[in-house]
């Protein structure tokens, strides 16, 4: 069995995580059910969400309704305690350098950064804002992750970025200089937030209870550095109702 919690897993919060894990590995047990260990780190994205041994992972929003949701079952939605926001539910602030003066009504015309093409809060989130105001980004700058978009941010490299809001958090935690660099200019629509999931031949209702016991079980500290409240039920038909823009324009210039 395999499992997997990827989204957040920073180098500063890993002895955080695999704290939950414990919790998560006893309350799974002692529900008579097998679990691994330990968290696996070195299992791709996709190799984990697509294997059929996948106990436990953790998703984001655009995979699991444009390619998972009918692969996999729906565990539930972790909830970070984000402000002005339901349990479970999260959204992306758009964040420009500190002394860019760029109004709202020019956003379209700066270059996006985006972690990945399939991300709900780099990608989707951004586009969307966008296509409420009938514009689209099309200048981009694809980085593979949330902290490098924030440094092409910072580095001038692009313009502007669209960082999930607990990623955000994280950065202004733990890596100050960065934030300090930057600016929130705007912030996306909430949209259900990253769904832990699990194989079709798991029982998600039992893994969803041990996820509960697990992160009641946590150190308040422990609880306090991973930002968790608990878990919350989100449906499916939730995800799937969300907008999915197209994918980067292929063969144009994007400077």
């Amino acid at each position: 069995m395999i499992a997997s919690l990827p989204m957040y897993d920073w180098q500063e919060l890993a002895p955080a995580h695999d704290a939950l894990w414990v919790q998560i590995h006893q309350a799974l047990t002692s529900a008579g059910l097998p679990a691994p260990d330990r968290l696996d780190r070195e299992i791709g994205l996709w190799e984990a969400w697509e294997n059929p041994e996948l106990l436990l992972g953790q998703t984001c929003g655009m995979p699991y309704r444009t390619r998972l949701h009918d692969h996999v079952r729906l565990v539930g939605t972790l909830d970070y305690g984000l402000p002005d926001s339901p349990a479970g539910f999260y959204y992306s602030e758009l964040v420009v350098r500190a002394d860019e003066p760029a109004p709202l009504s020019d956003i379209t015309q700066l270059r996006l950064a985006y972690n990945s093409h399939d991300s709900q809060s780099g990608w989707a989130a951004p586009q969307n804002f966008a296509a409420q105001r009938g514009e689209r980004f099309t200048r981009t700058l694809p980085t593979g992750a949330h902290r490098e978009s924030a440094l092409a941010v910072a580095e001038g490299r692009a313009d502007i970025a669209a960082l999930d809001a607990v990623t955000w958090r994280l950065i202004r935690r733990y890596m100050p200089d960065l934030a300090s660099a930057l600016r929130v200019m705007a912030r996306t629509d909430t949209t259900p937030g990253l769904p832990l999931i699990t194989a079709l031949t798991c029982d998600s209702g039992q893994i969803a209870a041990a996820v509960e016991t697990a992160i009641a079980s946590l150190a308040e500290s422990t609880r306090q550095d991973l930002g968790l409240k608990g878990l919350t039920q989100i449906p499916a038909s939730v995800y799937l109702a969300v907008p999915t823009p197209p994918p980067p324009q292929q063969g144009t210039p994007n400077n």
